[in-house]
């Protein structure tokens, strides 16, 4: 019984074929993976030696790039506290020159002073004149440097027909209530919405990038100065009044720059008023940006009518132009506005007049 048994299990073939095929397929699995693991190892390592030299290359480029970019940061830094030394070195000569020519008039005037004094006073104000000379003409050099800078659409040069220079720039901002809008109907309805909405209002938005873009193409050796007017003039500075300030001093200018974000569109126009405030400047400004929308709407009388007929606004621009002072260029960029047909000839005759330029951007600018 037990031979039987014995034979039966020796002569059974599925047992041992069944490991053999489980082996087999197993060897077979572990061999293609082998193959293409080291196919993929070798395609990696055989790439294109011409792809492999331009990525070597771009790489290398994009290097010697960041450290230009490095050397040219470091290189404009260096300028501008040139720039800046020089300028305060001019105004400090400047205030010596003022003070050695009331000396010289003293001694003038003075039956006391010898000859000698005033042939060394003299040469003194020669010699600093001079100087004063060396260093204005030094930081001329690097006018071409913008102290800040703003990129529009393709960057675009928006004023290019206007004159951008000038010792002594105001820029002078309408912020009326006509300022939130095109058209009346939405001027109204923005009027009685939130600060806020009409801080961000589109119209308004291109005040500011307005204000913004001419801000990037002042000399870097000029002074300068932003008023906003309505019923009242303010300057985007507090305690700035009557004072020039200097453009070379970035971090004041981007301060003042960006007060122009701050400010509410509201209420009338005053023309009369800025103008008043232009007149008595010390010393007078040398160029005048003038950003509105339309005749103005108040004069140094005021109105309790609540319909200005234009009749009575070109009567008001008339006033408000006799207290300008002459032998100033006039850059005006009049905004759109509906119901103001006259406003665009007037402002175009008062740039004619005075030399400067006239601007009526487009929807999309800046």
């Amino acid at each position: 019984m037990a031979s039987k048994k014995s034979k039966r299990r020796a002569s059974d073939p599925l047992s041992l074929a069944f490991l053999d095929v489980m082996s087999c397929g197993f060897g077979a699995v572990i061999l293609i993976f082998l193959i293409l693991d080291h196919a993929s190892t070798i395609t990696a390592n055989e790439s294109d030696p011409v792809i492999t030299a331009e990525i070597n290359l771009l790489q290398e480029e994009v290097r010697e790039g960041e450290l230009g970019l490095v050397r040219i940061r470091n290189t404009l830094s260096d300028v501008d506290l040139e720039v800046v030394t020089a300028q305060g070195l001019a105004r400090q000569i400047q205030e010596q020159i003022d003070n050695f020519l009331q000396e010289l008039a003293a001694l003038e005037n003075s039956s006391t002073a010898t000859v000698e004094d005033i042939a060394k006073l003299r040469a003194d104000i020669r010699s600093l004149e001079e100087e004063l000379l060396r260093l204005q003409a030094s930081a001329l050099e690097t006018e071409g440097n913008n102290v800040r800078q703003f990129l529009g659409d393709g960057n675009r040069q928006y004023l290019s027909g206007m004159f951008l220079g000038g010792n002594r720039v105001l820029i002078l901002v309408d912020s009326s209530a006509s300022m939130l809008d095109d058209t009346l109907i939405n001027i109204i309805r923005t009027r009685n919405m939130s600060d806020d909405a009409k801080r961000q209002a589109p119209k308004w938005q291109r005040v500011v990038k307005t204000v913004d873009w001419i801000s990037t193409q002042l000399p870097i050796t000029s002074r300068y100065q932003v008023l906003t007017f309505n019923e009242e003039v303010k300057t985007l500075l507090p305690g700035t009044g009557g004072q020039w300030l200097e453009v070379a001093d970035r971090d004041q200018l981007n301060r003042a720059i960006e007060g122009i974000e701050d400010v509410v569109p509201d209420n009338g126009t005053n023309l009369e008023g800025v103008f008043n405030e232009v007149a008595v400047m010390s010393p007078l400004p040398d160029n005048i940006f003038l950003i509105t929308d339309g005749l103005p709407t108040i004069g140094r009388r005021g109105t309790s009518d609540a319909l200005v007929t234009p009749a009575e606004r070109m009567e008001l621009y008339q006033d408000a132009v006799e207290r300008l002072p002459e032998g100033i260029p006039v850059n005006i960029i009049l905004l759109p506005l509906e119901g103001d047909p006259s406003a665009a000839a007037a402002y175009w005759q008062l740039a004619q007049f005075t030399q400067g330029s006239f601007l009526t951007p487009s929807r999309d600018w800046p």
